[in-house]
C-alpha cells in the first residue's frame, strides 16, 4: 500500500462510514451472488418507508457514524479481503451523498472494482470511475418522488466508464408501472426486478425474520407480469440475502 501522504491527495475529504463487512456475497441485481467486501455510507436524502438499512440513513444512528480517512477504510478492507482483490460494493444510504472518488483510485491501483448503488437523485464526475454502477429509483410504494432530470445526469455522468443498469424494488402494480415507464427513459440499460421485502427489523435488533411467504407471493406475481407484458428483456430475480439470511445487518 501506498504512505498515508499518497492516499490523503487520493482521498480528499473524510467519508462518513456506517459499516465496513465481509467478505459475503452480493444480494441482489446485477452482481447477485458475486463476492464483496461492503462499505456501507451513512446518511441519506430518502426516507423510503420500506427501507431496510435505516442504521445508515436516519440522523438518530449518527453516533455510529465514523469519519473515516481513504487510508482507514482502505485498511479494513484489506484486512477483510486478505488482501486479495475483489468487488468492493459501495452502498447506504445513499452512497452518492460521500467523496468516493479517492477511494475507488486508491482501490483500482491495486486490483480491486467497485460497485455503487444509488437512487440516482444525485450525480457526480467519479461515477465514470466505477466498474459497475446501479441506479434504482424509488417506485410509489417508497413514498419518495421521483426525478427524472437527476436520473439522467447519472446516467450521463457514468457514460463511457461502467457497467449501467437499474433496478427496480417492486411490490405492487404501481410499482411495477414505474418501473416500466422508468425503464422507457433509459432504453440502452439492462433492468432488473426484484420483489419487495416489506419486513425489516428495527435497526437496533439482529432478526432475521422475514415474510417469506409474502416475498415468494410477489416474486410469483412479478415473474407472471413481466411475461404477460413481454418485457422479455427485463432481468427478475430474489434478495437472495434476505432468503439466507433475513434482515440481519452485516451480511
Amino acid at each position: 500500500m501506498g504512505g498515508v501522504s499518497s492516499v490523503t491527495e487520493a482521498g480528499g475529504s473524510l467519508i462518513r462510514v456506517s459499516e465496513i463487512f465481509g467478505p459475503t456475497i452480493q444480494g441482489e441485481g446485477v452482481l447477485i451472488g458475486q463476492p464483496t467486501v461492503f462499505v456501507r455510507t451513512g446518511g441519506c436524502d430518502f426516507r423510503c418507508s420500506w427501507c431496510d438499512s435505516l442504521h445508515a440513513v436516519e440522523s438518530r444512528f449518527r453516533a455510529d457514524w465514523q469519519s473515516m480517512s481513504v487510508a482507514a477504510i482502505w485498511s479494513e478492507v484489506e484486512r477483510l479481503s486478505g488482501g486479495r482483490p475483489l468487488m468492493v460494493s459501495l452502498s447506504g444510504g445513499n452512497p452518492a451523498i460521500q467523496p468516493l472518488g479517492g477511494l475507488i483510485a486508491h482501490g483500482h491501483a491495486r486490483g480491486y472494482r467497485f460497485a455503487l448503488e444509488t437512487q440516482g437523485s444525485i450525480a457526480r464526475d467519479w461515477f465514470a470511475d466505477l466498474d459497475v454502477l446501479v441506479l434504482s429509483p424509488k417506485p410509489p410504494s417508497s413514498g419518495m418522488a421521483f426525478d427524472p432530470q437527476a436520473l439522467l445526469a447519472s446516467v450521463e455522468a457514468a457514460s463511457g466508464g461502467p457497467r449501467t443498469v437499474l433496478k427496480f424494488v417492486i411490490f405492487d402494480e404501481a410499482d411495477f408501472a414505474f418501473a416500466w415507464e422508468v425503464a422507457a427513459l433509459c432504453r440502452s440499460l439492462p433492468v432488473y426486478l426484484q420483489p419487495g421485502n416489506h419486513t425489516p427489523p428495527p435497526p437496533e435488533t439482529d432478526d432475521a425474520v422475514i415474510d417469506l411467504d409474502g416475498i415468494m407471493g410477489r416474486m410469483h406475481w412479478l415473474l407472471d407480469r413481466v411475461m404477460a407484458e413481454g418485457w422479455f428483456a427485463a432481468t427478475v430475480l430474489p434478495q437472495l440475502h434476505v432468503l439466507l439470511w433475513g434482515n440481519r445487518r452485516g451480511v
